[in-house]
């Protein structure tokens, strides 16, 4: 990692400075500053030819956004509705995590400049959209070689307003002109991940009606999101399938680690990266329900939970989970906890179609596992107790929840109402997760010894369709013996 803090030498009187380098009032902290510097400014600006700056935004990103616009300018006529891109969160001192813009304003724009905001000023029966960026530093301008936000020499090829207008189809301004065009707007409406460098918003109050009009929104998918998931699934499959394959070498030493860096490898190569952080749970850390640390072994004998999904570089991301044997086959008790998850599974997404409840597939999943523990004789409490409202004894061995919407982000919409949410009735264009699991924890007493260590999860993304579902990520099995089949032939390469 080059140091920001240490580039050109910049020590001489700051009475020389160059006259095209204007002190900023209030400087940014990555832009070391320059004094006495005009010969060695004028010369980086002289000797560079022109590199390729179209605007990176993928494929239908643009007439998506111009959609999705149209519903949020439908949905708050009237309204000034401004959303701004975010800025990348500070790691430590002057180095950065990456970059993902806010998900509510690459919805609306498909652009993933960062400290970018979009503007929708109401007109005749809809709305003017402008997306203000910061202006890049060109050769010619000391920043282009003294900024690391937004310098050429440090950013590579960098688009400019035209640029970022022809590929979006949209109003582009430079960031430094916000300030001034809101003058003439009233009482806006605010969303969206914290922008620091857009000085002129920092008065503006967030709105949680824009923010949940925009999540309750992004619940119904259109035709393009959806062939995005679908791409984010498939490619989230091929990456299971680089895991299995490297199953072997983690037994051997590698371990958890190995696997999960395997698949964030893939999902770098195919895609923007994991959609979230990867879950890689052998054994004993197969009950924890976010075991993101991965740093134990891989145990041969023991089962393997893989919970992993794709971000594609539209951002939209899968999120599947499946349970594998690292031997290649279950044991006789793997296999009974196994076979009810799956059961479970299958109840859940028989749930999954238009007009039902969200909750249905929920209750459905858990009946089946409230009946298979008591049949067990792990309840305390009869199975109806056990599924009342002041029961829940079940929950002990699956305390989180049977699933959630799916999209631009791993757990989507969740600043949507209850009434939308959970409390809503499921319409074709939503994706969602089923997920039920068992999670036998090691140190748990209640349960026999044979159990403990035991976690077992199955996870699928499901599109509601007009007629009923479609599970996006069947093309993993989801039966024992279907699983011990996929990974040999996974295996076999």
């Amino acid at each position: 990692m080059t140091d920001t803090q240490h580039t050109v030498s910049m020590q001489a009187d700051s009475s020389t400075q160059a006259a095209s380098m204007p002190a900023p009032t209030t400087p940014d902290p990555r832009l070391p500053r320059l004094a006495g510097l005009a010969r060695f400014v004028e010369y980086m600006g002289t000797g560079w030819g022109v590199p390729d700056r179209t605007a990176p935004v993928e494929p239908g990103a643009a007439s998506a956004a111009a959609a999705h616009r149209q519903r949020l300018s439908d949905a708050l006529p009237g309204h000034t509705l401004i959303v701004r891109g975010g800025r990348a969160p500070i790691r430590a001192n002057d180095t950065y995590y990456g970059f993902r813009p806010d998900s509510n304003f690459y919805w609306l724009t498909g652009c993933d400049a960062e400290d970018a905001v979009i503007v929708m000023i109401p007109s005749e029966g809809a709305h003017d959209a402008t997306v203000y960026v910061p202006a890049p530093a060109y050769p010619g301008e000391p920043g282009f070689f003294a900024d690391p936000a937004h310098g050429e020499l440090w950013v590579g090829s960098a688009p400019g307003m035209i640029e970022w207008s022809a590929a979006l189809g949209l109003t582009v301004k430079p960031l430094s002109t916000l300030k001034a065009d809101l003058r003439r707007v009233s009482d806006p409406m605010l969303a969206g991940a914290s922008t620091p460098a857009a000085e002129a918003l920092r008065d503006v109050a967030a709105s949680g009606q824009l923010a949940r009009t925009l999540a309750e929104l992004r619940m119904v998918k259109d035709d393009w999101e959806i062939a995005e998931l679908r791409r984010a699934v498939d490619s989230t499959v091929d990456g299971f399938a680089s895991v299995i394959r490297e199953i072997p070498t983690a037994i051997a030493g590698g371990g958890e680690r190995w696997l999960q860096g395997t698949f964030d490898r893939h999902a770098r190569t195919y895609g923007n990266g994991p959609g979230y952080s990867t879950i890689i749970g052998s054994g004993a850390h197969a009950p924890t329900l976010h075991w993101v640390r991965c740093d134990g072994p891989v145990l041969e004998d023991k089962v393997l939970l893989l919970d992993m999904g794709v971000e594609n570089r539209t951002f939209y991301t899968a999120d599947v989970t499946r349970t594998f044997p690292a031997s290649g086959s279950f044991s006789p008790i793997q296999r009974q906890v196994h076979d009810l998850v799956e059961k479970s599974h299958r109840a859940g997404l028989a749930e999954v179609r238009p007009g039902r409840d969200f909750s249905d597939f929920h209750r459905a999943s858990m009946e089946v596992i409230a009946n298979g523990l008591h049949d067990w004789g792990l309840l305390p409490v009869s199975v109806d107790e056990a599924l009342s409202d002041t029961g829940q004894h079940h929950r002990r061995y699956l305390v989180c929840g049977i699933g959630h919407h799916l999209g631009l982000d791993v757990h989507d919409c969740a600043q949507s109402s209850y009434e939308s949410y959970q409390g809503g009735v499921m319409t074709p264009g939503m994706v969602l997760t089923v997920e039920p699991g068992l999670y036998f924890h090691a140190n748990d007493e209640t349960v026999p010894p044979e159990l403990r260590g035991i976690g077992v999860r199955l996870e699928d993304d499901i599109l509601v369709t007009a007629t009923g579902s479609d599970v996006l990520s069947d093309k993993l099995p989801i039966d024992a013996t279907g699983i011990e089949n996929w990974m040999r032939a996974a295996l076999r390469g």
